[in-house]
């Protein structure tokens, strides 16, 4: 069976010294309580959930899937008890607001408990997860009544939510959505449609499903324009949250899909459901991004757990495994070979794993306080400021770290090699696993060309001149003020995220010129870019925690091999990953000519 141990050092590492988190609680008085002992306290406790109750149901859930019987969703044995457990925990209302029952504290503490549950069992912690962007939603563009009766129920966890977009002729295009919505008369609205991918669309964990749903008024506008945002639940409610009959809303078929299959990924039909209008008319996708930023911010989380969890094991494979001897002699005389971790290509890539899963982790709780300041913002201004900057780096993570993710659970099948190809030792699972992540909440692609395209191009750059400025200022602050004691070995990492900043502007403008004259150049691009980017803005975290572990280590600290690995980890970063933004501005600066040149019919003369 696959292992798990919540990497709570690392979390530590980063919430304390790195990104200094109760220094940032207390600029929110609503944070007050997130004191260190209460946090530490809740890691602890949400590391033994995830390691005794998720981590023994990921590779059972796996085997027996999901099964469907007559438009019911019957989960994995097992799934339903662990979901009460986490409700009965308080696990569902941890970072949520304290006047709809919420506890209070800090989204992005929420994202440390999901980077946990996520990591020890993803298909799991779909279901919960699906339930935080429709509270966000319901919380940003709902009235009170929709948050009485809706909120305050899917923060209990006794209902649970989800998001309603793909139809079957639409993915990521949704001005082709033909979801109905009819006025009754009444406040109500009847929707008619069918919707496809839903996650955690239907299930036997909760009685209820709240759907949050894209659809279209009597002579709305075409395209994007014309659709509005509804909330529909799966069972009649009425104000006080008691139950009716079925609100027309069925499941006729979950897929049966290559990984998270614990999951289910339902097609639902709905025949004039009755649904409420959130938000204002025609402006349903507005309101969306609410729920998307969020959707998309959990997927990059994906990518990290998939890293986390393919790297712990094949750690320990590696150490046990053994096999031939080290090319520099034996290392274990005593053994009829030696571990396999002595030879320097399974070295690599677990080092691999080890700075995409800890880099990763890093953007991620980076972006979590920008998720702070954004819940907590005072004025329309600091939010828009705060949402700018959180539209920037979603993207990148997104696509970034979903592609690192795969790439990271790769290797574990490598390390694993024949046994890694069978089910038993659980790796192949992850791979399969982590694949969808690259391709829901919008494909790499995508994520590229809104990074590309909408971020960069329409802003003329702005974010992205905002974001290399900090940089720059850490930069700074770290390696050019000659009291710093740490000047010299920081500038084996200071010298060459500060050039790769200066050429990321220098591109993106050169890319600017070029689309001017032939719009192919964006799309051609796009994908090498975001890639580019996610490298320096890794970079940057990762000269930012071998900083911190400078600073311990010129203290009187325990565990110092900790802070001294952090700094060789770092190293490697910048020898044997960084270097790919070379290839990388190579191909996005490359003419798109030998892409478009071949005729279709000319691709094969089968």
């Amino acid at each position: 069976m696959l292992s798990y141990k919540a990497p709570v050092a690392d979390i530590k590492f980063l919430i304390e010294d790195v990104f200094n988190y109760y220094d940032h609680y207390k600029k929110h008085e609503e944070f007050e309580e997130a004191t260190p002992d209460l946090v530490d306290a809740i890691l602890q406790e949400c590391a033994k959930f995830c390691e005794n109750e998720l981590l023994p149901l990921y590779q059972s859930g796996d085997k027996e899937g999901c099964r469907f019987d007559n438009g019911k969703v019957i989960t994995p044995k097992g799934f339903k008890e662990a979901y009460q457990q986490y409700v009965d925990g308080g696990w569902s209302a941890l970072s949520h607001p304290l006047e709809h029952g919420g506890q209070g504290l800090p989204p992005s503490l929420g994202l440390v408990q999901s980077e946990m549950t996520g990591t020890a069992n993803w298909s799991w912690a779909m279901y919960p997860g699906l339930s935080h962007g429709a509270m966000n939603t319901i919380d940003a563009h709902g009235n009170d009544k929709q948050k009485e009766l809706y909120l305050t129920r899917l923060i209990q966890g006794t209902w649970t939510g989800t998001m309603c977009l793909t139809e079957p002729q639409c993915g990521t295009d949704l001005g082709q959505v033909k979801t109905k919505a009819e006025p009754n008369g009444d406040g109500t609205y009847n929707i008619t449609g069918t919707k496809i991918f839903i996650s955690a669309g239907e299930h036997d964990l909760t009685d209820n499903i709240i759907h949050i749903v894209l659809a279209r008024l009597p002579d709305a506008p075409k395209g994007t324009r014309g659709i509005s945002l509804f909330i529909v639940p799966k069972m009649k409610t009425s104000q006080d949250g008691t139950l009716g009959d079925s609100n027309n809303v069925t499941c006729g078929s979950i897929e049966d899909k290559m990984g998270i299959k614990a999951s289910a990924t339902a097609v639902l039909n709905f025949d004039n459901a009755v649904g409420e209008l959130i938000g204002p008319e025609n402006k349903g996708l507005e309101c969306m991004f609410t729920f998307m930023n969020t959707a998309r911010l959990g997927t990059a989380l994906q990518g990290v757990c998939a890293a986390e969890l393919a790297f712990q094991n094949s750690l320990i494979y590696a150490k046990e495994r053994l096999s031939m001897r080290s090319l520099t002699g034996k290392k274990y005389p005593e053994q009829v070979a030696d571990p396999i971790i002595v030879h320097p290509d399974v070295r690599k890539m677990l080092m691999t794993q080890k700075v995409i899963s800890e880099g990763g982790r890093a953007m991620i709780y980076y972006t979590a306080k920008i998720v702070d300041d954004i819940s907590m913002a005072k004025s329309d201004k600091e939010r828009e400021a705060a949402d700018d900057r959180l539209g920037f780096i979603t993207p990148i993570l997104k696509a970034f770290l979903t592609e690192l993710g795969s790439e990271s659970a790769n290797h574990g099948l490598q390390i694993f090699g024949g046994h890694g190809y069978i089910k038993e030792w659980g790796m192949e699972q992850i791979v399969r696993d982590v694949r969808i992540s690259t391709l829901y909440e919008g494909t790499t692609g995508i994520q590229a060309l809104d990074l590309l395209g909408r971020k960069i191009l329409l802003t003329r750059g702005k974010s992205l001149n905002d974001f290399s400025k900090e940089v720059l200022g850490f930069c700074k602050d770290k390696s050019l003020i000659s009291s710093n004691p740490h000047k010299r070995q920081m500038n084996r990492f200071i010298w060459p995220l500060s050039k790769s900043i200066a050429n990321w502007q220098q591109y993106s403008v050169r890319l600017a010129l070029k689309a001017k004259s032939d719009r192919d150049v964006v799309g051609s691009a796009s994908v090498d870019f975001l890639m580019y980017s996610g490298y320096v803005v890794m970079g940057y975290f990762w000269a930012q925690m071998a900083q911190s572990a400078y600073e311990k280590l010129a203290e009187d600290v325990e565990n110092r091999d900790f802070y001294r690995a952090k700094i060789k980890t770092a190293e490697f970063y910048f020898e044997r990953m960084f270097p790919r933004t070379k290839s990388l501005a190579k191909t996005m600066m490359a003419d798109p000519k030998s892409l478009m040149q071949l005729d279709q019919e000319l691709m094969s003369f089968v």
